[in-house]
Order: structure tokens, then C-alpha cells, then sequence
């Protein structure tokens, strides 16, 4: 993994992103793709998944059966880890779901805001480079904290059994063996075999992510994801504090191409050391990245949290006395680690915060997945008659200045004999 060197200044974001390759065009073939699952269900998807997984079609549902297996099979240090993984991810969902608030305005009236989860909810977990059960606990979990009572896993074939466990131990109703565009569509419009839900969350590739882009007029969607990314500000000049800096950088490297890793730091002698120790730990480790790195020298470390919170990672690490100072004054970013002991990795697995996080800057306007994801928030509205008055006078003062004569109708007829807008 070749680093490259900048000195921070207001180009400096812009630099980063264009050394990030772009991810290119694809929206006509899935369009065509998703068109043709709609049409044509169960043979369609069947047809994709021979073409695209380079294997017979296996039977697109996984069996209870296959499920309890798996589970019978897995090495009890990773079925340990996944428990662990599972309930602080639903500790932390439970705390975002929100019970319904009852708010007295000053007129006389309630208003009843209820959230209330979706009834049918999927998660789409990639394949590829790894089995990610990881992804399993971090959408099924969230999910069920929401109080989504049907989740259901999309997944391309083959299966690997540690993610058929993970199912099974997140108690998901639904496992599918399918993969890319044509498992969003099937989800989205619904199939002979897959019932569509009401929203769907996970990573994936390009083709994933504009299919769930394409399908977001009919289902909810998380969010558009790109490549991962980690920035790291550090003032640690300590040997240790450098080596898990690098480990870090480098750990999230293994996410693959176009995955961008950034470190900062306003001494030049930390940046020497920290890139002289990405070379020796990638030669230890054997590791041939396609990341993007960069190791930026900055002004000052608060010139290094503005350029943070501009390019608002999905990842950022506060690492160093000065550095950690600075965490009150973060805006922007998918997830925040602070302090040495916070390695991104716990964040992937299992310190309890979702790893399904916004990218390529989204984190200035987008969160991680949250409850909110599979909840949608209802008004209840209750107007006592003591109210009518006051809201019958400001409100068909309102709908009349805008032409709106039946609006107004339809609230005068509520009290018959008052007079329009009596505190006028």
C-alpha cells in the first residue's frame, strides 16, 4: 500500500477524493435487471444468479433445517464472540427506540407522536471476499430492537455456514440465496418465493447499492453506500501508540479496493514513523492492499479537525491527548472512536455501535443504522373541544389566504356559531 503525502490546506479534501477511483456507471444494467425480476420473478432471479454466482441455482430459501445445522456446527469461540456481538448491538438498539411522547400545546390539545416499526424488514449481506456475519447481527439486531416483527436476510450463494449461524442465533425468519440487483428487486416488488418487505438495509457492491437506489420509490432504503474509509488524527509520539495507528490504517485496508485510509498529525517525525511502519507490518503480514492511503501534516491539530469534519469519514480515531480534546468538536463523521483503546475494529464487531455507516461524506447529512431506519413516526392528533376556538380562528385565517375555502369550511363547521378568529 503506497502512501502519499499532502500538507493540509483548503484543497485537501478535494485531493482525497479525487484519488479515489470512481465507481463508474452501472445504472442501465441494473435498471434492466431489476425490469426484468419484476416481469418475470422466480426464472429471473434463478437465471441472474447461474450468470452472475457461477453455480447452479440452489433453492433461493434456505431451510429451517440448514439453519440449525449450521448452528450445531459453529466453534463455540465464534458463537461466543457473535453473542457478545448480538446483545451489546441490542443494548444499544433498544436505547434508540423511542417510546411514544404526549405533547400538550397551548391552545388545549394533544398531539400523540408514535413510532412505529415497519412490519417487514431485509437485510442484505454481501458476499465476495469473506463471509460478514458481523453484518448479520449489525442489521437483524437493529432491526428486532426497532420491533420489526419479520426480518429476513439476503445473501449470495454459496452460503457460508458462520453466516447461516449468525441467522440462526439473531433469530431471522428468512434466509434467501440471492445476490446483487436481482435480490433487491425480488425484495423490493416481491416474487412467488420472496414476499417484499417495507425496507432494506446492508452493504453491497455497486450494483447492490443502485438497485436499492432504483427500488426507494417503493421501500424504505438505509442509505447509498460507497467504499469504507478511516481517518485518524493522532499526537501520540510514543512507539506503541504509532504500531496501532498503522495496525488500524491497516486493518481497515482489508476492506479492499478504493477503501481510503487517512492519518494526521501536525509533526512531520510522527508521519515518518507511522509510514515506515506500514511498510514493515504489510511486509510482516503479508498484506498486498489496494487502499488508498494518505498521511496528511497539518498546521495544528484543530486545522486537523476541520478538515475532518469536511471530509466527514465514515470512520474517524481521536488518538493522543490533544487529539482527544478535540471529540466535543466533531460534527461529522459515521462513528467515532476516541482514545488508543478504541480500535475502528471493535466498531466492526462488537462494542455495540452499527458498522453500517454512511461513506463517501454522506456522515454530513446521513447517521449509521439506527432503530429509526425501520421506524416511521405517526401523529396522533386529539383537539379537545376547549380548543377549537383559538385553532378554529389562526387556522381558517390560513387556509382562506390561500384559497383554500372548503379547508376552512371543514373547521368553521366544528363550532357552528363562532365567529372567525375571535382573538383577532
Amino acid at each position: 500500500m503506497l502512501c502519499r503525502r499532502l500538507a493540509a490546506g483548503p484543497t485537501t479534501v478535494d485531493e482525497i477524493r479525487e484519488i479515489v477511483p470512481g465507481a463508474g456507471d452501472v445504472s442501465a444494467t441494473v435498471a434492466a435487471i431489476v425490469a426484468d425480476v419484476i416481469a418475470r420473478g422466480d426464472v429471473a432471479v434463478s437465471e441472474y444468479t447461474e450468470r452472475f454466482d457461477e453455480a447452479p441455482a440452489p433453492p433461493v430459501r434456505v431451510s429451517a433445517a440448514e439453519l440449525a445445522a449450521a448452528l450445531a456446527e459453529l466453534d463455540p469461540a465464534v458463537r461466543a464472540g457473535l453473542e457478545v456481538a448480538i446483545a451489546n448491538v441490542a443494548a444499544v438498539g433498544w436505547g434508540g427506540a423511542r417510546e411514544p411522547r404526549d405533547i400538550e400545546l397551548a391552545q388545549g390539545h394533544h398531539i400523540v407522536l408514535r413510532e412505529i416499526p415497519v412490519a417487514r424488514a431485509a437485510v442484505y449481506v454481501p458476499g465476495g471476499r469473506a463471509p460478514y456475519p458481523s453484518t448479520v447481527v449489525m442489521g437483524v439486531v437493529t432491526a428486532r430492537a426497532a420491533g420489526v416483527e419479520q426480518v429476513v436476510v439476503c445473501t449470495p450463494p454459496p452460503v457460508d455456514k458462520t453466516l447461516l449461524a449468525a441467522c440462526a442465533l439473531a433469530g431471522v425468519d428468512e434466509v434467501y440465496r440471492i445476490g446483487g440487483a436481482q435480490a433487491i428487486a425480488a425484495l423490493a416488488r416481491g416474487t412467488a418465493t420472496v414476499a417484499r418487505v417495507d425496507v432494506i438495509v446492508g452493504p453491497g457492491n455497486l450494483y447492490v447499492q443502485e438497485a436499492k437506489r432504483l427500488v426507494s420509490d417503493r421501500v424504505g432504503i438505509d442509505s447509498f453506500a460507497g467504499p469504507s474509509d478511516l481517518f485518524v488524527l493522532f499526537d501520540a509520539g510514543d512507539a506503541g501508540s504509532i504500531r496501532l495507528i498503522a495496525l488500524d490504517l491497516l486493518a481497515q485496508a482489508e476492506h479492499g479496493r478504493a477503501t481510503a485510509v487517512i492519518a494526521a498529525t501536525a509533526d512531520a517525525a510522527l508521519l515518518d514513523a507511522l509510514e515506515a511502519d506500514l511498510g514493515m507490518l504489510e511486509r510482516a503480514h503479508g498484506a498486498d492492499s489496494e487502499a488508498i492511503c494518505v498521511l496528511v501534516e497539518l498546521a495544528s491539530l484543530e486545522q486537523g479537525l476541520e478538515l475532518a469534519n469536511a471530509y466527514a469519514p465514515e470512520h474517524l480515531e481521536l488518538i493522543g491527548p490533544g487529539a482527544e480534546g478535540l471529540a466535543a468538536g466533531v460534527r461529522n463523521a459515521g462513528a467515532l472512536f476516541v482514545g488508543w483503546p478504541s480500535a475502528t475494529a471493535f466498531g466492526d464487531y462488537v462494542a455495540g455501535s452499527n458498522h453500517v455507516l454512511p461513506t463517501a461524506g454522506a456522515a454530513r447529512f446521513a447517521s449509521g443504522l439506527t432503530p429509526a431506519h425501520f421506524r416511521r413516526q405517526m401523529s396522533e392528533v386529539r383537539i379537545s373541544p376547549e380548543a377549537l376556538p383559538a385553532l378554529i380562528g389562526a387556522g381558517t385565517a390560513i387556509a382562506e389566504a390561500e384559497g383554500f375555502r372548503l379547508h376552512a369550511e371543514s373547521m368553521r363547521a366544528r363550532v357552528p356559531n363562532i365567529e372567525d378568529n375571535p382573538e383577532r
